[in-house]
């Protein structure tokens, strides 16, 4: 039986009964899909690991161990599987993947919940649970942001807003102004003529880990990034926003430069320091993710990518945090690669081995 058939309670018993080894070893003996992505189990005589659903003939019990991720099956000495591949992406639910193609496709079409589980056959509780665990965010959600990231894409090619808002699948200016703002950081015109009408605050200022470049929008801190010379800062700000107006004040920016400085130096938590967070969904959702990983702790990729409920997204978190562009106050500095391994910083593995240490003495 799929996850998606199960009521609330089945879920629940299977979640409970997945404890424990025996109850894993089931899963595998069923060949279970449904646990694909869960953990994988490794075989002592041949040396390799598997998913639960691999086709491959069954081994002895006996000769089996479990793990929760293919990174400590690898440090156990053990290969991965030929046959199933546990090192790529699940594949994503036939139920999953008719409900995204549908979104996706949909032109201006309101597809509502009701709707869209009524084309995927399955409850509507059940199709939004599931596909916000496969994806992070709503159907709802993905489909703003996949016509959000349209409209990106075709108005800076369109004559006018209003048409590259009907290419990319509005079917109403209502529903698109709704969101534009939050999404874009600023009026959709102003997106479109390269941040023209915006105006962004900036400096630069030094710490104890080298020169900050620090840049706010009337939304809040929208750029942290560390720099190796000041007019580097300047050439940041204007590859996303070429005609956008750049105002060196570092005077304005005083209260967000004490908040950062206060941080590094005394571990001081930035509560009120407004932030303009711009990405798509999935990079909102990996960033406001990093956010709640307590100052002294580190996280893998693969727990990122399992806490945001994007088990197989992995390699697309790591995207994510090499897009960053808040330094320290999205702390992607605490994520690592299995093992601890520090490499993979976008600001340099020793400004990121000082900033650990640094969090770690408290």
């Amino acid at each position: 039986m799929n996850l998606l058939e199960l009521n609330d309670a089945a879920i629940n018993a299977m979640a409970s009964r997945t404890n424990t080894d025996e109850h894993k070893w089931e899963a595998v003996l069923r060949r279970d899909r449904s646990f694909d992505g869960q953990f994988v189990f490794g075989v002592a005589t041949t040396g390799i690991y598997c998913r639960p659903s691999c086709p491959s003939r069954r081994p002895r019990r006996e000769h089996v161990s479990f793990f929760k991720a293919t990174e400590e099956a690898r440090r156990a000495g053990l290969r991965a599987c030929l046959r199933c591949k546990p090192d790529r992406p699940s594949a994503l639910p036939e139920p999953l993947e008719k409900a995204r193609l549908l979104l996706e496709s949909s032109g201006d079409e309101a597809l509502t919940l009701q709707t869209l589980a009524e084309r995927t056959r399955l409850s509507a509780f059940h199709l939004q649970r599931e596909f916000k665990r496969y994806f992070g965010v709503s159907p709802k959600q993905y489909q703003m942001a996949f016509r959000m990231k349209n409209f990106k894409s075709a108005v800076r090619k369109s004559p006018t807003v209003t048409e590259a808002m009907f290419d990319a699948g509005f079917a109403s200016s209502r529903s698109f102004y709704e969101k534009a703002n939050d999404t874009l950081g600023m009026t959709p015109t102003a997106y479109r003529e390269g941040g023209a009408k915006e105006v962004l605050h900036w400096a630069v200022f030094a710490t104890r880990l080298g020169r900050l470049a620090i840049a706010a929008s009337r939304h809040g801190v929208c750029t942290l990034e560390f720099v190796d010379a000041e007019n580097v800062a300047e050439g940041l700000l204007r590859k996303e926003y070429p005609r956008a107006t750049l105002v060196r004040d570092q005077a304005a920016l005083e209260p967000a430069i004490g908040a950062v400085r206060s941080l590094l130096e005394r571990g001081t938590p930035l509560e009120n320091l407004p932030l303009d967070l711009r990405g798509t969904a999935f990079q909102l959702a990996v960033w406001n993710y990093l956010r709640k990983i307590p100052a002294g702790e580190t996280r893998s990729y693969t727990d990122v990518a399992r806490g945001i409920r994007r088990p197989s997204a992995v390699r697309a978190v790591a995207r994510a945090c090499a897009t960053n562009r808040l330094a320290v106050v999205v702390p992607c500095h605490r994520v690592v690669r299995s093992g601890e391994e520090l490499a993979g910083y976008k600001w340099g593995v020793e400004r990121k081995k000082r900033l650990l240490a640094a969090e770690s003495r408290g």
